[in-house]
C-alpha cells in the first residue's frame, strides 16, 4: 500500500473495533550519518525506512503502538490490538476529543526542499570541518555529521489530513590537543545553503588550542559566563519543564509559577515552530493543530505551559499546538538576544568561570530544580576581566531558578544548538549568571 493507503486503512480499522478517536500516524526517513575520529572518517551508513505509529481512545482510556511492518496483514493485526488495549487500559483523569478538523496549513512549510547531497558531497563537508580545526591548532578531530530528509503523513478521526516534508544537517565536532585539552562546536541547518560546517571545526579548534594546559579548578561561588552549548542545555530544561504533562506529574520547576516571577527580567525564551528555514520548524502538531509561536516566560514572567488538547482541559485552557499526544514539547526554542559581546561579558568578571560545553545533566529533584552536570572540554578561569588559565575538574552543582533568576546579560549574537546533550534545536546567546555554585567534579 501507499502510505497515504496506510493512514487510511489503519483508521478504519480503528473505527470499525469502536475507538472514540484515532491518530495514524505514518514516518518515512532517509537518512546519512558519517562518523570521524583521528582526522579521518570511521563509519558512513545510510538508512531508509519507513514507520508508522497508532494512537487510539476509548474515550479516558488510550493506547498507542510504533509498527514497523507496513504490510496490510500487520496493520490489521496491529491495529485491533491497539484498541483492545485501549479498552483494557485504566482511564485517565480527563477526556479530550481530539481537535476538529481539516485545518489550513501554512503552504510554504509543507514541501520543505530536500537535501540532494550524496556521500562524497556531505564527506566532503566533514573534511572542511577537520581541515578548519587543524589550521586553527587542533592535532585530532572527531564527531559526526548526519543528513536527513523525512516526511510525515497524518490521518485523525477529526478530520485532519496533512502531510509534510522536512530536511535536516547537523555536525558535531571536537577538536583535541592533547587528552586533557579540548574544544566543542556544533552546526546545524535545515538547507544544504545554510550550512557552515567549517565553523564548528574553527571553533572547536581554538577552543582546544585556548584550552592547552589546564589545572584543577577550586570549589566555590564564581559569576559564570555560560556559552551557547551550556545555556541551550538549560534552556532546552526550561522547555522540558514547560510541559503541562510534566507539570502535572510533578517533574517540573516551573509548577504552580503561572504568573510569577522565574527569571531575571532579562530573560525571555519561546516556543515556534513557524520559523521558516530553521532545523526545528513544522506545519503541524501530533493532532493536527497548525503550529504557532508560545511564549513561555517573557521578562522573567512564566506566561504559558506547552499544551495539547487533553492537557489544555485539565488546566481549562486551550492546547498550544505542541502534541506529543500524551507528553507535550516544544519544537523550536528561541531564547531572547541580549547587547553585549562576549568580549563585554569577560571584561565584567572580577572572579568567574568560563564555561564552553557540558553533559550529563542529572536532576536530584525535578519539582525543586535541583540539578548538576559536567562542564566538558575548554573551561576559564577569569580574573579582572581576562582568561587567567585553562581550568578542569570541576562540575555545576546549582538550582535551576536560582541560575535564572541570577542572570546578568546576554549577548546579542545567538547561535542554533541541538546535539546529543540539546535535543530541541535551541537558538541562543551566551549568558552571564551572577552567582553559579561549582563544586569538585567526581568524573
Amino acid at each position: 500500500m501507499r502510505v497515504e493507503e496506510i493512514c487510511e486503512f489503519v483508521l478504519k480499522v480503528c473505527n470499525g473495533e469502536g475507538a472514540s478517536d484515532a491518530v495514524v500516524t505514518v514516518t518515512e526517513v532517509e537518512e546519512t550519518m558519517i562518523r570521524f575520529s583521528n582526522n579521518e572518517i570511521t563509519i558512513s551508513n545510510a538508512l531508509k525506512d519507513a514507520s508508522a505509529h497508532i494512537f487510539v481512545a476509548d474515550r479516558e482510556k488510550k493506547a498507542g503502538m510504533g509498527v514497523a511492518d507496513l504490510s496490510k496483514k500487520t496493520l490489521l493485526a496491529s491495529a485491533k490490538r491497539v484498541v483492545t488495549s485501549a479498552k483494557r487500559a485504566p482511564p485517565g483523569d480527563v477526556y479530550a476529543p481530539l481537535p476538529k478538523g481539516p485545518f489550513r496549513y501554512d503552504e510554504t512549510a509543507l514541501g520543505q526542499p530536500r537535501l540532494e547531497m550524496g556521500p562524497r558531497e556531505l564527506v566532503g563537508l566533514v573534511r572542511s570541518a577537520v581541515d578548519a580545526g587543524l589550521r586553527e591548532g587542533a592535532e585530532r578531530m572527531a564527531g559526526s555529521l548526519i543528513a536527513r530528509n523525512g516526511r510525515v503523513i497524518l490521518r485523525t478521526t477529526g478530520d485532519v489530513i496533512a502531510s509534510a516534508k522536512s530536511s535536516s544537517i547537523e555536525i558535531s565536532v571536537r577538536a583535541f590537543l592533547s587528552n586533557l585539552a579540548s574544544g566543542h562546536s556544533t552546526v546545524i541547518a535545515a538547507s544544504e545553503k545554510d550550512f557552515r560546517p567549517e565553523e564548528a571545526g574553527a571553533e572547536a579548534g581554538r577552543l582546544a588550542k585556548a584550552a592547552a594546559n589546564p589545572v584543577d579548578g577550586e570549589p566555590g561561588e564564581y559569576q559564570a559566563v555560560l556559552g551557547p552549548l551550556v545555556f541551550a542545555d538549560l534552556a532546552c530544561q526550561v522547555g522540558r519543564s514547560a510541559s503541562a504533562f510534566n507539570v502535572d506529574a510533578g517533574l517540573s520547576f516551573l509548577g504552580g509559577k503561572i504568573g510569577q516571577k522565574v527569571a531575571s527580567d532579562k530573560f525571555g525564551i519561546a516556543d515556534d515552530a513557524t520559523l521558516k528555514g530553521s532545523y526545528g520548524a513544522f506545519p503541524f502538531d501530533a493532532e493536527g493543530l497548525p503550529t504557532r509561536r508560545t511564549a513561555v516566560i517573557e521578562n522573567g514572567i512564566l506566561k504559558s505551559y506547552l499544551h495539547n488538547s487533553s492537557t489544555a482541559k485539565k488546566f481549562g485552557t486551550q492546547s498550544t499546538a505542541n502534541a506529543g499526544l500524551v507528553v507535550p514539547h516544544p519544537f523550536n526554542l528561541v531564547v531572547e538576544a541580549g547587547d553585549k559581546t562576549l568580549e563585554d561579558m569577560i571584561r565584567s568578571v572580577d572572579k568567574g568561570i568560563y564555561v564552553t560545553n557540558d553533559w550529563y545533566l542529572r536532576y536530584q529533584n525535578y519539582a525543586t530544580g535541583d540539578f548538576s552536570t559536567i562542564p566538558r572540554d575548554a573551561m576559564f578561569l577569569i580574573r579582572n576581566g581576562r582568561i587567567e588559565k585553562s581550568i578542569r575538574e570541576l562540575r555545576i552543582s546549582d538550582n535551576m531558578i536560582r541560575i535564572l533568576q541570577n542572570l546578568s546579560s546576554l549577548t546579542k549574537d545567538r547561535k542554533w544548538v541541538k546535539w546529543w546533550e540539546v535535543e530541541v534545536p535551541t537558538l541562543t546567546p551566551t549568558a552571564l549568571i551572577g552567582k553559579v555554585n561549582f563544586t569538585k567534579s567526581s568524573m
